[in-house]
């Protein structure tokens, strides 16, 4: 059987992950009671973590979302959804997404779509659902998605 580690022991993990890349408080606090602590205790950790400013919700939610769209090729729905999972505030999130510069979500659009048109047949409308679908799976706002495959079918011989 493990051992429980000490408070501070604990700290100085926590504190040393969330220097290595960014964490939400959210999962800090779950690998905290999943050693065993408090709730009283992960707070009291967690709030040492963002007063020495290794915890930031905010700052997380940005760096989240900013690497989902260059990293995964996530639409901004599915990085809503998966923030939100995190515990974030709407406003929160709202400010992440202001972050996900144009280009870039562009062209994570255009990298799905382009990926799944490959396989597709794009004159047959079930293949077309299908790309709909598949890029609405992704995160991508319909509209976007509308307006990506109309020009794709505009640029095709």
């Amino acid at each position: 059987m493990k051992r429980k580690p000490t408070a501070e022991a604990m700290l100085v993990k926590m504190a040393g992950l969330c220097a290595g890349a960014e964490q939400c408080t959210a999962d800090i606090r779950q690998k905290i009671l999943k050693q065993g602590f408090a709730s009283e205790e992960a707070d009291k950790m967690i709030a040492y973590l963002r007063a020495n400013k290794y915890l930031d919700d905010s700052r997380y939610a940005r760096a989240y979302a900013v690497d989902k769209v260059r990293f995964s090729g996530w639409g901004k729905m599915k990085i809503r959804m998966g923030l939100r999972g995190k515990g974030m505030s709407d406003s929160m999130i709202a400010q992440a997404l202001e972050y996900i510069q144009d280009k870039d979500y562009a062209e994570a659009l255009e990298k799905a779509m382009l990926a799944k048109a490959r396989s597709l047949d794009l004159n047959d409308i079930k293949d077309r659902q299908k790309l709909y679908r598949h890029l609405a799976s992704r995160g991508f706002e319909s509209h976007r998605i509308i307006s990506a495959i109309r020009s794709l079918l505009n640029q095709s011989p």
